[in-house]
């Protein structure tokens, strides 16, 4: 049974909640590795839509188990509202949802000190969720954050004193009214509330997701955010926090890289940032707008105006390369349905000297012009086509070109938001990684 790693190949938004809740037929649970609630993953399937941003698309699929791992940062509240939402929405998760005891919370400290270093920067805003979700990975790394096991220590109130009076020296410096003046304390008695709540989900993860491996189950990983935002690799300072490459799927949840059986890219058919940070791609003229506009380019969690452009290959290499992508699927390709004609960058021009591969300085990638290769459009609608064969030739050609460029097939095409709108192709790639259990992910399409 493969245990396989979903990833996106972009910054972001590219459509994974919808192939994970597509691949869940194929295995036996979902696990998520990193990040917090500032992940929006949405999910359409006939005539219902959810938007999750803590809990595993998986969720939505009444016999998959459901796994939070270490690497996540949690907001009880948000996590509490989540779980409020679904039961609303008839969805139980009673025994299969599954939360890791070692996860760091994430306080309403945290939001606050967000809001106020971006407040800070003025122009040269990274352009985050607010959620807090950087101080709270900042608060793990300094050695002072507190993990959802530590809400029934006996000594809770010394480190919550610790934490609370850290950030108000922090805030005060940025010249930002205090915790109490924001309501964004916390006390012990809160977070014994919050303790209760979380305790029937609360677990060893890294216990029991080993197990269920040595067991031979199969368990999908699900990555938030995209590889360009990961902290090591991505576009720095314009990244999340946490490590959103296939990588951090081992050190979020406690499996080991021998255990992991391959990767899975999702990549759109054009390319989207929200935030700050370079962009060579990016469209601000009437085709951007067209793209947002069409492919509902609308931040989740946020309700903000994503950042349009081109499909830039140079930035999906680069993640095929640092996530070992075995298989792509393409999402959204319907949107370029109008275009007369479609260019892709491929290359960028710095200085006279064409580039392939991405630079690490930001300010190259900032006076970087795309180099571009204009491919014909379709001009037919794609919407809803199941099979290969129904694809418009342009459209097919297309899809060809990427498969060069990064060197791995694309056995996913999605045509349409909902589940079922999706191009499934017969490929031995998609059947080893789903364990030959394809079928299952065809007849629940």
């Amino acid at each position: 049974m493969a245990n396989v790693i979903i990833v996106g190949m972009q910054w972001g938004d590219e459509g994974k909640g919808k192939i994970v809740d597509l691949l869940c037929p194929a295995f036996d649970g979902v696990v998520r590795y990193q990040g917090g609630h500032n992940a929006g993953h949405t999910v359409k399937f006939r005539d219902r839509h959810f938007s999750l941003r803590l809990i595993p698309s998986g969720i939505l699929h009444a016999e998959m188990a459901c796994f939070m791992g270490n690497g996540m940062v949690i907001a009880p509240d948000a996590f509490l509202e989540e779980l409020d939402q679904l039961a609303a929405s008839g969805v139980q998760v009673a025994g299969r949802l599954f939360v890791s005891n070692r996860a760091h919370v994430l306080f309403p400290l945290h939001a606050a000190l967000d809001r106020a270093r971006e407040e800070a920067r003025g122009s040269h805003r990274i352009g985050t969720t607010s959620r807090g979700i950087g101080p709270a990975y900042a608060s793990k790394a300094s050695r002072y954050g507190l993990r959802i096991c530590d809400l029934t220590a006996p000594d809770l109130a010394d480190h919550l004193d610790n934490l609370r009076s850290r950030a108000e020296v922090e805030l005060a410096g940025l010249g930002a009214p205090s915790l109490a003046a924001l309501g964004a304390d916390t006390g012990v008695e809160q977070c014994r509330d919050w303790a209760e709540r979380l305790a029937p989900h609360l677990c060893d993860t890294e216990q029991l997701l080993n197990a269920w491996i040595a067991g031979g189950r199969a368990l999908l990983f699900e990555g938030a955010q995209g590889t360009l935002l990961d902290l090591d690799h991505g576009t720095y300072p314009y990244v999340t926090s946490s490590s959103s490459t296939a990588g951090g799927a081992c050190t979020g949840t406690g499996v080991p890289p021998t255990s992991i059986d391959g990767a899975i890219g999702v990549l759109k058919a054009y390319t989207t940032r929200v935030g700050g940070g370079p962009f060579p791609a990016e469209l601000t003229d009437a085709r951007g707008d067209f793209l947002r506009q069409r492919g509902n380019e609308f931040g989740t969690v946020t309700g903000r105006p994503r950042r349009c452009g081109w499909l830039d290959t140079v930035v999906a290499r680069y993640a095929q390369l640092l996530n070992g992508i075995d298989t792509v699927a393409l999402t959204k390709l319907d949107v370029l349905d109008d275009f007369d004609e479609i260019p892709v960058c491929v290359a960028y021009r710095l200085d006279g000297k064409q580039l392939r591969d991405l630079p690490p300085d930001r300010h190259c990638l900032e006076t970087a012009e795309p180099v571009l290769r204009t491919f014909k459009g379709w001009k037919r609608s794609t919407a809803g086509i199941l099979e290969e064969a129904d694809l418009p030739p342009a459209a097919r050609d297309y899809i060809d070109f990427i498969e060069q460029e990064l060197n791995a097939p694309v056995t996913m095409v999605s045509t349409g938001p909902r589940r079922e709108e999706t191009l499934l192709r017969d490929h031995p790639a998609l059947h080893r990684l789903t364990s030959g259990h394809l079928g299952r992910v065809v007849e629940q399409r």
